[in-house]
């Protein structure tokens, strides 16, 4: 699969069935080349739409299952809040 196709995903937590959003970005290990983590934008502070102060940093662990269209995720949504800085 290709970042761009990563995409395209809804990531959905398995926990309480809430969308999390779409995959934006990895995080791999430089060394290894394996992937450690999915990043996905927290939604936007004005209606939705303009930048979010925060992103979900999904360990790769956290993935229970990729599908055509979705990313199904078992994770506990404060634990992988990071705050983004500007």
């Amino acid at each position: 699969m290709r970042i761009e196709e990563l995409k395209q995903k809804e990531v959905i937590n398995t926990c309480n069935c809430k969308i999390l959003g779409c995959a934006d970005d990895i995080e791999f290990d430089i060394c290894t080349g394996c992937i450690e983590a999915i990043i996905v934008p927290g939604p936007g502070k004005w209606c939705g739409l303009v930048c979010s102060d925060f992103e979900y940093v999904i360990p790769f662990k956290c993935i229970v299952q990729v599908g055509p269209d979705i990313i199904l995720v078992k994770v506990d949504e404060k634990e992988v809040r990071n705050k983004i800085k500007v």
